[in-house]
């Protein structure tokens, strides 16, 4: 990544993540499946190996969908005192639905400012004054 001397327009690194984009040119695919980053981009050339998010986007579902799903979980137990079967049948297919989606998105968005900044492994320096 650190090697790259062509010039690029910048890409916006929001709309090129949440797209599923190469994070600099903005046209080529940045996953090959589901979730499985592609090997490069077809349009620049671009060497994805150094795209790794992680557990960052699972730890942002998490907490984002977390949050949204227990919440209206809580409301409509205190609004209207629902039965567990009707938790069961709102809540899980909403968590599910959610999850899959914005998983693919964050995962993008994180590859893509990953890129934009230049963030790479932290490596120590051992070398001595």
């Amino acid at each position: 990544m650190s090697d790259d001397k062509a010039i690029w327009p910048p890409v916006d690194p929001v709309s090129a993540g949440l797209k599923g984009r190469c994070p600099r040119c903005g046209e080529g695919r940045l996953f090959s499946g589901f979730l499985t980053v592609a090997g490069g981009c077809r349009n620049c050339k671009l060497d994805y190996s150094f795209a790794d998010a992680g557990d960052g986007p699972a730890v942002f579902v998490i907490l984002i969908i977390g949050f949204i799903v227990v919440g209206l979980a809580l409301w409509l137990e205190v609004a209207t005192g629902a039965p567990l079967w009707l938790h069961f049948v709102l809540w899980l297919p909403l968590t599910l639905v959610l999850s899959l989606t914005s998983l693919r998105l964050i995962k993008g968005l994180l590859i893509a400012l990953q890129f934009r900044n230049k963030a790479a492994e932290g490596r120590l320096d051992n070398g001595h004054p």
